[in-house]
C-alpha cells in the first residue's frame, strides 16, 4: 500500500516545468520481421526502412506468446499472461486493484491517450484506461494543441485471415503497383519446415506484399505528424504483436512465432544517455511486456507499483535482459502447455503435454493454404526432413536449440551430450521463472475459473492461497506427468494430493503412460467415485480408455461431463472423447447433444470433429 502511495504522488506530481513528448505507437498483426532494414531481400518496406535509418532498430524482440491476446494484455499491463490468467487464447480474467493498464498513468499525469482500436486485453479494462478507444480515435482530436498525447494505431491488414481469406487479400493490398507485387516462385525465404508448392509460396508471396500495404500505411502516419508539426514532437513506436500468421510460426514459441520487428525513433530534443541515435543497431533482449514501463518512463513517470517488464529507453534503466520467456496454453479449442526460454543465442522448450502432436486439428489454422498443403504432404510420406519433425505425432519433451547455427530451430540438441550443461543451467531459469512469476498454467482451466471466485482475481489464487507448497508440487506432478512408466508410483501418490490440480496432473500422467495397471485401475475407479472435481475426473476417465479397462465407466463420466455447467471442464470432455476415436462411439449420441445449445464455440468445434471422425463425414462449423 505505501508503494502504491508513492506511485500515485510520483504520478500526480506536476511535469509541467518541462516538455514532455508525444508518444505514437503503431503496431501490425502477425508479422516477423520481414523487412528491407532487417536484411530481407524480398521485402518492398521503404517508410519502415526510412525510419529505421531515422532511428534505432532492435534485433531481439520478442512477445511473451504467439498469438495475439494473451500478448496485448501482457504489453497493457507489463504483467505475464500466466500471472494475471490471461494467457488462455479468448478468455475473461480479473484484474486486482493493484493492477492496472498503463495507459491509466499517462492519463493521470495529463496525457490525451487514444486506441484506435484493437484491445483484445482479456479482460475488461476500465473505463478511464483511454480518453477513446474506437476506429475513430485520434491524436488530432485532443481539445489543447500544447497538450501531449500518447495514440495507438494498429493495422489489421496483416492478419492470418489476410493471407488465407481471398477477399481481405485483396482489398488490403488492391492500392499495390505492379513493381510492388511479388513473384511466388523467385521467393528466397521459404523456410525448411515446409513442402516447397506452388501453394505455399502463394501464402508467401501475401505475406510480403500485406507488410508492403502496411508499409504504406505507416508512411501515412508519418506523413500526418509531419503536416500538423508534430514530427520533431513525437516518439514513434513500431511494433507488432508476435510472428508470421502462418503454421509453426503464429500460436508457437519459435523466433518464427514470438520474434518481432521493433522500431524506434527518437527526436534529438528528447533523447537521454546516448539513446535513439539514428541508424542505431540494438541487440538488447527486449520483451514486448516490456513497452508500457518504456512509454511510462519516456514520459517521466515511474513504473507501476507491480510489474514484470522494464523500461529500455529514457533515465534511470534497470540491467538489461538475460532471458526472453515465453508461454503457449490454450489455443482456441485445443490446450497444449508450452515454456520457453531464450537469450541471444539458445531457446530451451518445455512441452508439459508431448503426447500432443504440433498440429493438433484446430478450426482456424486448418483453414488456411499451408496447413492443407501440410496434410496434403503428409498423406504422401513424401515430406521434407524439417516438415516431417513437426509433423510427428508427439513432441520431446525437452527442446533445445542453438539460433546462431540453426535459425529455423530444426535441429533439437536437448539429447546432446555437448550441451548437457546448457540444457541444465536452462531448465534452471524455466523453474525459477515459473516460481517467481506464479505461473498459472499449469492449474487446469476449469479450477483456474473456480478459484478466480475464491481469490477475487486470478493473479491472486497463488498469491492469497495457504497452501505455500503448492507451486512446487503442481510443477513437479506436471513434469512427472511426461516421464512414463518409472513416474507411476508418485503419479499414484499424486492422487492423494490434498489440491484438485495436483491430483489433475497425477491423473493425466497414468493416462499418458497408458499401461494396463491393476493398481492404477483402482486408483482412478476411486477418482471417478469420489473426486470433487470435474476436471480431475475427465482425467481419471481419460486415464482409463489408455489403458483399455472399465471403458464403460469411463465413457459415462466423460458423457456426462459434457453436460458440466463448468464450460470448460465440459471443452476437457470434449478433447478426451475425441482423442480415444473409435472407443467414444458408445457415446456418440452425447457429442451430438453437445453441439445442441453449446454456448462455447470451442467445445462445438471439437465435439463436432469428434462426430464426424466416427461417422465418416466433413461437415464444418465457423
Amino acid at each position: 500500500m505505501k508503494s502504491l502511495l508513492l506511485f500515485i504522488i510520483c504520478v500526480s506530481t506536476s511535469l509541467h516545468g518541462a516538455e514532455r513528448p508525444n508518444i505514437l505507437w503503431l503496431s501490425a498483426e502477425d508479422i516477423n520481421a520481414h523487412f528491407g532494414c532487417y536484411g530481407d531481400p524480398n521485402a518492398m518496406t521503404p517508410n519502415l526502412d526510412q525510419l529505421a535509418r531515422e532511428g534505432v532498430r532492435y534485433t531481439n524482440a520478442y512477445t511473451a506468446a504467439g498469438v495475439c491476446a494473451p500478448c496485448r494484455s501482457t504489453i497493457i499491463t507489463g504483467m505475464y499472461q500466466t500471472s494475471i490468467g490471461t494467457m488462455h487464447m479468448r478468455s475473461s480474467a480479473v484484474l486486482p486493484d493493484s493492477i492496472k493498464p498503463f495507459p491509466i498513468y499517462l492519463r493521470n499525469s495529463g496525457y490525451y491517450c487514444t486506441n484506435n482500436s484493437k484491445t483484445d486485453y482479456q479482460f475488461k479494462a476500465p473505463k478511464e484506461t483511454w480518453d477513446e478507444s474506437s476506429g475513430k480515435a485520434h491524436w488530432k482530436k485532443r481539445k489543447e494543441s500544447n497538450k501531449p498525447f500518447f495514440a495507438v494505431f494498429n493495422f489489421t491488414g496483416c492478419h492470418e485471415s489476410g493471407i488465407a481469406g481471398d477477399a481481405k487479400y485483396k482489398s488490403v493490398t488492391k492500392g499495390l503497383s505492379p513493381g510492388e507485387r511479388q513473384d511466388p516462385a523467385k521467393l528466397k525465404t521459404l523456410p525448411p519446415y515446409y513442402p516447397d508448392t506452388p501453394r505455399v509460396r502463394e501464402d508467401w508471396k501475401r505475406n510480403y506484399e500485406l507488410i508492403t500495404a502496411m508499409d504504406a500505411w505507416v508512411g501515412n502516419h508519418i506523413t500526418a505528424l509531419k503536416e500538423a508539426g508534430e514530427y520533431e514532437n513525437t516518439i514513434i513506436v513500431y511494433w507488432s504483436d508476435h510472428g508470421v500468421g502462418l503454421p509453426r510460426a503464429k500460436r508457437w514459441l519459435y523466433d518464427s512465432g514470438t520474434r518481432i520487428p521493433l522500431i524506434v525513433r527518437i527526436p534529438e530534443k528528447f533523447r537521454t544517455s546516448g539513446q535513439g541515435k539514428p541508424g542505431t543497431v540494438d541487440e538488447q533482449l527486449i520483451s514486448s511486456i516490456d513497452f508500457g514501463n518504456t512509454a511510462l518512463n519516456l514520459a517521466g513517470l515511474p513504473a507501476p507499483p507491480l510489474t514484470q517488464g522494464r523500461a529500455f529507453l529514457g533515465e534511470n534503466l534497470s540491467p538489461q535482459r538475460d532471458y526472453i520467456f515465453g508461454a503457449r496454453d490454450r489455443m482456441d479449442e485445443r490446450y497444449d502447455i508450452i515454456r520457453s526460454v531464450r537469450d541471444k543465442r539458445y531457446r530451451y522448450i518445455r512441452n508439459y503435454e508431448p503426447l500432443k502432436p504440433y498440429f493438433q486439428y484446430m478450426n482456424t489454422p486448418e483453414k488456411g493454404a499451408t496447413m492443407k498443403e501440410l496434410r496434403r504432404v503428409a498423406k504422401t510420406g513424401k515430406m521434407p526432413p524439417a516438415m516431417k519433425l513437426f509433423m510427428a505425432d508427439r513432441k520431446p519433451v525437452e527442446e533445445f536449440y542453438d539460433l546462431q547455427n540453426d535459425p529455423h530451430e530444426i535441429n533439437n540438441l536437448a539429447t546432446d551430450p555437448k550441451y548437457k550443461e546448457q540444457l541444465e543451467k536452462f531448465r534452471k531459469v524455466h523453474k525459477q521463472w515459473i516460481k517467481e512469476t506464479r505461473d498459472l498454467g499449469l492449474i487446469p482451466e476449469p479450477e483456474m475459473v473456480l478459484r478466480e471466485k475464491q481469490a477475487g482475481s486470478r493473479y491472486d489464487i497463488l498469491g492469497k492461497t495457504d497452501d505455500k507448497t503448492l507451486p512446487e508440487r503442481l510443477g513437479r506432478m506436471a513434469a512427472l506427468a511426461s516421464e512414463g512408466t518409472k513416474a507411476l508410483p508418485e503419479l499414484l501418490k499424486g492422487l492423494q494430493d490434498k489440491d484438485a490440480a495436483v491430483r489433475y496432473w497425477a491423473a493425466t500422467g497414468i493416462g499418458n503412460i497408458g499401461r494396463l495397471s491393476d493398481e492404477a485401475t483402482r486408483a482412478c475407479l476411486n477418482i471417478l467415485e469420489k473426486e470433487t472435481s470435474t476436471v480431475v475426473r475427465i482425467a481419471a476417465g481419460r486415464a482409463l480408455l489408455r489403458m483399455k479397462t472399465e471403458e464403460k465407466k469411463a465413457l459415462s463420466e466423460l458423457s456426462k461431463s459434457l453436460e458440466s455447467p463448468e464450460e470448460w471442464s465440459r471443452l476437457h470432455a470434449a478433447i478426451a472423447l475425441d482423442e480415444a476415436d473409435e472407443q467414444a462411439r458408445p457415446v456418440l449420441t452425447s457429442l451430438k447433444e453437445a453441439l445442441k445449445n453449446q454456448p462455447n464455440k470451442y467445445i462445438i468445434r471439437v465435439a463436432n470433429k469428434a462426430v464426424n471422425d466416427l461417422l465418416g463425414t466433413t461437415n464444418t462449423v465457423k
